[in-house]
């Protein structure tokens, strides 16, 4: 069983927990009609802001890309088309949270949980990534869950799965340089 309460591994939890910045950080909140098209706008304008905002281009980079993971992956899992991207930074802590939330069917939620339980129980992230990305290339058809490997992977960052009803949110945190 995975011990849900570590937040070095990405972790699936049904209660609602607060991964808040300071209100000062510099953040954003996008309310999104989700549109294959718009992604790479939003990806865009997500790359920039993390580049005014963070010392480190290579680390700008990969929240980017995790941030369009989580939205694209909100946008092609939405139930009533919408999704809501939130991102905070908190220098002082050297810290950054992204949130994405979106609704989803009973049958979506139950494949987000199974594939939050199968990386919470892997020891590796980039081997893990590794192994979805072959057992990807054998599939027909589905999600292979590809995307949140991705940001695990890649970003380094944690994450946790929040269930409400039918609401999906996913928390990612991650550690970022500070400014020198």
């Amino acid at each position: 069983m995975p011990d849900y309460e570590r937040m070095s591994e990405p972790i699936a939890d049904t209660s609602a927990s607060s991964m808040s910045a300071p209100a000062e950080a510099p953040s954003f909140e996008l309310r999104f009609r989700p549109s294959v098209e718009l992604i790479s706008v939003v990806r865009h304008f997500v790359a920039d802001f993390y580049l005014k905002v963070l010392p480190d281009e290579d680390m700008a980079s990969r929240l980017a890309l995790a941030t369009h993971e989580l939205l694209e992956n909100a946008a092609k899992y939405s139930i009533d088309g919408e999704a809501v991207l939130q991102v905070e930074l908190d220098s002082a802590a050297g810290t950054i949270f992204v949130r994405i939330s979106n609704r989803a069917a009973s049958a979506q939620i139950e494949a987000l949980r199974r594939l939050f339980d199968e990386i919470s129980a892997a020891e590796d992230a980039a081997t893990f990534y590794a192994q979805l990305v072959r057992r990807s290339a054998a599939r027909t058809s589905g999600s292979g869950g590809l995307g949140l490997a991705r940001v695990w992977a890649e970003s380094e960052m944690s994450m946790r799965l929040l269930i409400e009803g039918n609401r999906i949110q996913i928390h990612a945190r991650g550690r970022i340089a500070a400014a020198g």
